[in-house]
């Protein structure tokens, strides 16, 4: 797998030397910080075939059998506040669309704000972390990213059966993992490039891949639920949602749930 993913990069890809290839570990989001606190440089990459304890948003499991998916997470140190990579999570979801787009031949969409879907299901999830250093500027931020390449309807557990998707489920054929994790390497190092200088047109593209627009949707803090429709997503990445009374409120995704689509949060 290793050498496979090294053949289909791009020749002019730059990080190559920083990729490691583990074929188990138990989160790479969690090896990544091990080797960011030991000075590993932007673009330092952890890809594996299985994951014994990844996990995702608000410290749910995140499901990582072996030989199935791609398990990646990027580390970048971009020199900026934290305020400025309020959209990092839509920059990566556009990112992974490109790449799943190059290695299997079709767009998913994003469910607002980190699930990538297709077809009413869900066929990955993003996971981005930010460490701050002590000025209160950004230390480094990891970027985690599951993605269910070749399970069938019946490999995902039944509680999940109905909302669980992959790649091949879609495209009715196998696909190259080693493919779809060059094209996610490489997709994360242009938008790394862009994240700054190109924002306005990172939100653009996010708009248009996002399928939680225009729909219904109730918004769960705590004990209280609200209901909306989402109107917008803002330049931060905030969800624009308008309420029966007529005012809208932007929510972020660290604030509340969102759910009434697709029957999970």
């Amino acid at each position: 797998m290793e050498q496979a993913i090294f053949n289909m990069l791009p020749p002019e890809y730059p990080w190559r030397d920083w990729v490691h290839y583990l074929p188990e570990v138990d989160s790479t989001n969690d090896r990544l910080k091990i080797l960011a606190a030991q000075g590993a440089p932007h673009g330092t990459a952890v890809i594996t075939d299985h994951q014994t304890g990844g996990h995702g948003r608000r410290g749910r499991s995140f499901l990582s059998p072996p030989g199935v998916g791609i398990y990646l997470s990027m580390l970048l140190r971009p020199e900026c506040p934290p305020a400025d990579l309020m959209h990092l999570t839509c920059a990566v979801g556009v990112a992974m669309c490109d790449a799943i787009e190059k290695a299997a031949g079709f767009r998913p969409g994003i469910k607002w704000t980190n699930d990538l879907v297709s077809d009413r299901r869900k066929l990955g999830g993003i996971l981005t972390e930010l460490r701050l250093d002590k000025n209160g500027n950004v230390d480094y931020a990891i970027i985690g990213i599951g993605i269910n390449c070749c399970q069938r309807e019946a490999d995902f557990p039944e509680e999940i059966r109905t909302v669980a998707g992959s790649l091949a489920m879609v495209t009715g054929a196998p696909v190259d993992r080693a493919r779809l994790a060059a094209a996610e390497l490489d997709a994360l190092h242009r938008m790394s490039a862009d994240l700054l200088p190109r924002k306005a047109q990172i939100m653009t593209r996010y708009r248009r891949d996002c399928i939680t627009l225009g729909q219904e949707v109730s918004l769960v803090r705590g004990e209280e639920v609200r209901h909306g429709l989402a109107q917008d997503i803002d330049e931060d990445g905030a969800l624009v949602v308008r309420f029966p009374d007529g005012h809208t409120e932007a929510v972020n995704s660290g604030e509340v749930s969102v759910r009434g689509m697709y029957g999970y949060v």
